[in-house]
């Protein structure tokens, strides 16, 4: 599937979790294509150069995979669904109106669309807009894609959907994970990531949010697994997945729930490997303690590979190469090393639009973000040298 080394450059792997700020520009062309001030081709040609110059940039960092920065998307979680985050190009058989997916921690929210017919298919796949990004790269590029436990949502808590039950539309909905999966690779992506920061929420209960209250984290991790299943041993040591509590406007859905209620059950996927929110926590020696329990040396074929996250993307605080380093050597002490990556907490702007107050503007955030980066990579090599890697 692949000849990427991921150690090739850094002796660690290191890699990016996938979305970077978008320009203020191109946040304003979103709102005038919703306002319908602006065409689609119009709206593409912003994306387009939001694109490549995140991808110059993210080359110049030293990173030796990268992404677009998910600049084309309107969101992480609706990219197959809407053209934006208002719901403008909305996929047939859904309506406005569904569960919340998170309710942010400084009091704002984000929904979903609703499902209310069949059969469930993606507008668009992640490898549609990789395809139109990767004849800008000269490196590597991975790709994200949404979990089928995230679209699940999709599906109304209350009201079946006439003629189509939760299982009919949950078969339909892992085909086409898997499709999404697969397209990516075949688009060109020498990585796949999965991104789940639902799994965390599902255990937070909150009485605003009633799906976090139902114990869906035991289905969520079995829907997963339907998807990853599909995939050998030698596919699967290229997926991954992502766990965060949350990435919006500087804020988080599930960072107050403890973080091991996610973790024991989270090395149950049979991904080959975990991009893991870690720098943001606050209590770091319960998270090492539960890596080094929880993480499979097997997981039907692959050793799961731990992508510590060393970055924290909602603070313009950037951190030292040092301080990099240093998280990295400590999880040696708790996984062999061979099992050791490094990444950042989240995407930094999972939202196309996303004000990102704490920075003060996305465009300064962009800035920040790359430095980070920078300072991603320098860390990681130095840590492979003090742990003797690569």
């Amino acid at each position: 599937m692949t000849d990427f080394d991921p150690r090739a450059e850094t002796g660690i792997p290191t890699e990016p979790v996938g979305s970077l700020p978008r320009p203020n520009k191109l946040q304003a062309a979103f709102a005038a294509y919703d306002k319908g001030e602006i065409s689609k081709e119009e709206l593409e040609a912003e994306q387009d150069a939001a694109a490549r110059e995140s991808i110059e940039r993210f080359e110049a960092t030293g990173s030796p995979i990268i992404s677009d920065g998910e600049q084309r998307w309107s969101s992480f979680a609706t990219y197959p669904l809407a053209d934006t985050l208002a719901g403008t190009g909305l996929a047939p058989n859904l309506g406005p109106g569904g569960n919340y997916f998170a309710i942010f921690a400084d009091g704002h929210y984000r929904q979903l669309p609703k499902l209310v017919g069949r059969p469930f298919k993606y507008n668009f796949y992640a490898g549609d807009t990789l395809a139109k990004s990767i004849g800008y790269a000269t490196k590597p590029m991975k790709q994200a894609v949404i979990a089928p436990s995230m679209l699940a949502l999709l599906y109304p808590l209350d009201v079946p959907v006439d003629g189509y039950t939760q299982e009919e539309f949950e078969a339909d909905l892992v085909d086409e994970c898997e499709r999404d999966v697969r397209r990516a690779f075949e688009a060109g992506a020498k990585r796949v990531s999965i991104d789940f920061t639902e799994g965390r929420l599902a255990t937070r209960a909150d009485p605003r949010n009633p799906w976090t209250g139902m114990g869906m984290l035991p289905h969520f991790i079995e829907l997963n697994n339907r998807v990853l299943d599909r995939f050998g041993p030698e596919e699967r040591v290229n997926i991954g997945i992502h766990v965060c509590p949350g990435g919006d406007r500087d804020s988080v859905h599930s960072q107050d729930v403890p973080y091991e209620n996610l973790l024991s059950e989270l090395f149950k996927l049979n991904a080959g490997y975990f991009l893991m929110q870690f720098k943001s926590e606050r209590e770091k020696a319960p998270v090492y303690e539960a890596i080094g329990k929880y993480s499979r040396d097997d997981a039907n074929g692959v050793p799961q590979m731990v992508y510590l996250g060393v970055i924290n993307g909602l603070n313009p605080r950037v951190e030292s190469p040092q301080e990099v380093c240093d998280l990295l050597v400590e999880l040696g002490n708790h996984i062999p090393k061979e099992r050791i990556g490094s990444t950042d907490d989240c995407g930094f702007s999972p939202f196309s639009i996303d004000e990102k107050p704490q920075h003060g503007s996305p465009d300064y955030a962009r800035d920040v973000a790359f430095q980070k980066i920078t300072n991603r990579v320098e860390g990681t090599r130095m840590a492979a040298e003090k742990l003797g890697v690569g």
